[in-house]
């Protein structure tokens, strides 16, 4: 099994897509303003972007892009006018992360882990 789709809903389509080529997404689907997907620049994986207009389901997704050229990122991203909440940091668990909301306030963390990902010293086989 492997997770290759992640859908955030929002109010706000365009606005959304927007941002994620920003963050260098490519859109690939296009059926604005109802829905669209993006593919990652590496790896298999995609993401939908849904239209809604039920604010329960909103606000609660948390989206992980990793990249090894974490710190380089960071600074093209800024130099696009990304804010971020957190600037790259090394965490206890070790994964260095820098932290960022979509328009939606969506949490995003763009982070660098590695091996330590998948296998960490402190995982069970």
């Amino acid at each position: 099994m492997n997770l290759n789709q992640v859908t955030i809903v929002t109010e706000n389509t365009r606005q959304l897509v927007s941002f994620y080529k920003k963050l260098g997404l490519k859109l690939i689907v296009d059926a604005l303003p109802r829905y669209a997907r993006l593919e990652c620049p590496d790896g298999e994986a995609t993401l939908s972007i849904c239209f809604t207009d039920d604010i329960l389901l909103k606000n609660n997704t948390t989206l992980y892009f990793e990249n090894d050229e974490l710190d380089s990122v960071v600074n093209k991203l800024q130099d696009k006018g990304i804010t971020f909440s957190q600037l790259p940091k090394n965490e206890s668990w070790l994964w260095r992360e820098a932290k960022l909301q979509d328009p939606d306030g969506n949490n995003i963390i763009l982070f660098k882990a590695g091996e330590n990902r998948k296998n960490p010293p402190w995982r069970i086989n």
